[in-house]
């Protein structure tokens, strides 16, 4: 298996990638759903770190620094920055944002590496809905220093429109912020995976298929 099949198979197997009937945050019924809250065990986790680090090589983004937005993006940063050092020797930084500014010891509004003028940094969080971490991040970043943002990486692009726009979340963080937005898998390499049968699904085919004409968008 391709590293994206064995993710998607990963994503299965830890129950974050299911199949039904789910009504999401958008109001729209979905035949799938993703919920990264489920990973919850060290081993996940550490696998997790290792697609991450796959996908920025596999897309030869250059990167100094991971940034992970807090809460969530602090242990895949986390876990991404030590597999990047174990599996492929790339020895780069991290760090990830408080919510409040520390006003004593030494202070700030940033844990881990100083950042500092012409920084490559790469952002690292599970999924993108509406592009808000990216918007809350980018100013934090850019306060701390006149760093430039290479790239963000996600789990699974949906390849679906914005409520408010006929373009993804992931063309409006491009359109909006000059950042492309990676992902390890798109909901076109799950439906291949459902086909192929790296993944159960197949009944669910023909509705993930439905919902990809009436809501998706193509690159």
């Amino acid at each position: 298996m391709t590293y994206k099949e064995e993710f998607i198979k990963f994503m299965a197997d830890s129950g974050v990638l299911t199949f039904g009937d789910f009504t999401l945050k958008s109001g729209r019924k979905a035949p799938y759903f993703i919920n990264c809250g489920n990973y919850k065990t060290g081993a996940q986790l550490a696998r997790l770190g290792e697609f991450y680090a796959e996908c920025i090589k596999d897309n030869d983004i250059p990167v100094e620094t991971l940034f992970g937005p807090a809460y969530k993006g602090i242990p895949l940063a986390v876990s991404a920055v030590v597999a990047l050092s174990n599996k492929f020797g790339y020895d780069v930084s991290y760090c990830f944002d408080r919510k409040e500014a520390k006003d004593h010891g030494e202070g700030g509004m940033f844990v881990g590496k100083k950042l500092t003028d012409g920084e490559k940094v790469v952002i690292i969080d599970d999924v993108m809905t509406s592009g808000k971490a990216l918007g809350e991040s980018m100013p934090k970043l850019k306060s701390a220093a006149d760093v430039n943002v290479t790239g963000m990486v996600i789990t699974v692009d949906r390849m679906e429109k914005a409520l408010n726009s006929e373009c993804s979340a992931v063309q409006d963080a491009f359109n909006t912020y000059g950042v492309k937005v990676y992902s390890i898998v798109t909901i076109d390499d799950i439906i291949d995976a459902i086909r192929s049968g790296v993944v159960e699904g197949k009944e669910y085919l023909d509705k993930m298929l439905e919902y990809r004409e009436q809501y998706g968008v193509k690159y």
